[in-house]
């Protein structure tokens, strides 16, 4: 079973000092892309957060970067925040620590940045702990599910309409497999906000 949101008791098994939410009164969520960059679909991204004059952070696969790098130019030459998803996008709960914090170290050096979120929502207390010194670790408030072929764009769009309050974070995905539902989803939720008040923020 997945479950698309982080509720208390999610949060408390996971390490202390994870963001799952940005701290504030202020109607204003924060839009993240994991995954890219990728040709056939950060560009249709960008293009859509370009209609609505949004900002967004994008966790980046190292490995993507280095195929794509005009692609990745892209995301930074419109005003995107970029984070770090690791080389391969690996998960860290099959990974041993060095091989894991290795593959972070070699995402760093193409991607410049002090986000970080780790692929498949799998981190722990070790790797968090070493990581803290020098990255911000991003989590959510709550998964559309676009990665997933079983849902419908509605149920994505769903699930990130239910879990949205000041300063949520919500995740879509720039990947082939998400594309087809992120694309129907996207502009849908970001009417939704802007018709209840809310603004949209990148992370720092």
């Amino acid at each position: 079973m997945t479950i698309y949101s982080a509720p208390f008791w999610i949060r408390a098994i996971y390490p202390k000092g994870l963001t799952w939410r940005v701290p504030t009164s202020k109607r204003e969520v924060f839009l993240t892309f994991d995954d890219g960059p990728i040709p056939e679909v950060t560009p249709l991204v960008i293009s859509i957060l370009k209609k609505y004059n949004i900002k967004a952070t994008f966790f980046c696969v190292g490995e993507n970067v280095q195929k794509h790098p005009e692609v990745f130019d892209l995301l930074l030459k419109n005003g995107h925040a970029v984070g770090n998803h690791t080389f391969h996008h690996v998960k860290a709960w099959k990974t041993d620590s060095n091989s894991y914090l290795s593959e972070i170290e070699q995402c760093k050096q193409l991607v410049k940045s002090h986000l970080f979120r780790p692929p498949h929502g799998q981190i722990n207390r070790k790797i968090a702990q070493n990581l803290m010194k020098d990255y911000r670790i991003i989590m959510w408030s709550a998964l559309t599910g676009d990665y997933n072929q079983k849902l419908s764009g509605d149920h994505c769009l769903a699930n990130a309409v239910n879990n949205t309050r000041p300063g949520s974070i919500i995740v879509f995905h720039d990947s082939l497999k998400a594309l087809e539902r992120m694309e129907f989803a996207l502009p849908k939720y970001i009417e939704y906000c802007r018709e209840k008040g809310y603004s949209f923020g990148i992370l720092e």
